[in-house]
């Protein structure tokens, strides 16, 4: 093959799966870059149900980060296989259209199976779609959600008692109509055997946090350079900022709370200081942060300021020292132990990474 030839090579098919196990092919490109992985495992199999108007940067968010894993291995890491209800290509909510590789009825029992839907989660799928999904946990097989697929899981009964997390735009319209099941704020949740993610980057990020898992952090940090995604390996993160779920909450003085703990990043204000401000109990400002919030305000504040020194970490030159003053954490120890629970990584590891990509 010349080098013409090789560059527009996108996938090589080394080997396809038999189709009456109902699986895709193995799928493992050919890559400038090559990342050896000596203790391989049997390919991990994971199927992909896209529902109608599907969220398309979502699945694919999900799906590259196994291409890129393959393809650095130079082995089939991971194998995927793509289905709609009832095998025919699939329309997403940006209008493309999407082969798959067959229908529900060729499922393997035991694949672990993630949801994909749009803004019309709720109500996607079918109710033939909804009770093949409890057949097929029921016969061993594990599903997960990504973007809005949770709701589907709901749907089928699947969540009850379950740690789980959808995008933070359909969480409200999902707990009005299921108050038993509150959704998780976090980006990705990994609970067991159950995978779900808000979609988008979180979807990225949830298989980085896979690979790790199978193929150690070091493999999994080149997978997320490749995919430009630096520094989060960790599922700390919420989908939104703290401010712009307060504002969602049209709760005035929770806005006010939250609005005085962006204004004094560098010198935090204590909580009678925030009590005198909006005219709350301490005891009333934790109430609605974990009402509202879903954390305590202490944490709450704690993150901001971390965002904060994340960002400073990302965008400038300044020393962990001054960043830790900047973002109004006492020492350089005490910033660092926390950035490395919430992001995964010290702040001086994080600029290492950084300095490697410029």
């Amino acid at each position: 093959m010349d080098k013409a030839a090789r560059a527009i090579s996108i996938a090589v098919v080394v080997n396809q799966n038999d189709p009456d196990l109902g699986l895709g092919p193995e799928v493992v490109p050919e890559g400038a870059f090559f990342f050896p992985v000596e203790d391989f495992k049997v390919p991990l199999d994971l199927g992909f149900l896209l529902l109608p108007r599907f969220t398309l940067l979502a699945f694919s968010a999900a799906l590259d980060p196994l291409r890129i894993a393959n393809q650095l291995a130079q082995k089939p890491l991971y194998r995927w296989t793509v289905f709609s209800e009832n095998g025919q290509a699939i329309t997403s909510s940006s209008g493309m259209d999407v082969s798959v590789h067959g229908s529900l009825d060729s499922l393997p029992k035991d694949l672990r199976l993630l949801v994909c839907s749009g803004n019309q989660g709720l109500d996607a799928a079918s109710d033939a779609t909804v009770a093949r999904l409890r057949k097929h946990v029921r016969f061993g097989g594990k599903v997960g959600g990504i973007c809005t697929g949770a709701a589907t899981l709901a749907r089928a009964g699947l969540l009850n008692d379950r740690i789980f997390t959808m995008h933070w735009e359909n969480q409200p319209g999902f707990v009005e109509r299921y108050p038993d099941l509150i959704p998780s704020p976090k980006r990705f949740e990994i609970d067991g055997d159950l995978w779900t993610c808000g979609g988008g980057a979180a979807a990225t990020e949830m298989m980085l946090s896979i690979i790790q898992r199978d193929y150690g952090r070091d493999f999994a940090i080149v997978v997320s350079d490749m995919c430009l995604n630096y520094g989060e390996l960790a599922p700390h993160a919420a989908q939104r900022s703290s401010l712009a779920r307060a504002l969602s909450t049209r709760n005035a003085k929770l806005v006010q709370v939250v609005q005085a703990m962006y204004n004094n990043i560098e010198e935090p204000v204590s909580f009678d200081e925030l009590s005198e401000i909006t005219g709350l109990s301490r005891r009333q400002i934790e109430r609605q942060f974990k009402q509202y919030l879903g954390e305590s305000p202490m944490i709450a504040y704690r993150n901001i300021r971390l965002d904060r020194a994340r960002a400073l970490v990302v965008e400038t030159d300044m020393t962990v020292a001054e960043i830790a003053i900047a973002s109004g954490f006492s020492s350089t120890g005490v910033l660092s132990r926390h950035y490395k629970d919430r992001f995964g990584n010290s702040p001086s590891a994080h600029q290492k990474n950084k300095q490697k990509s410029e």
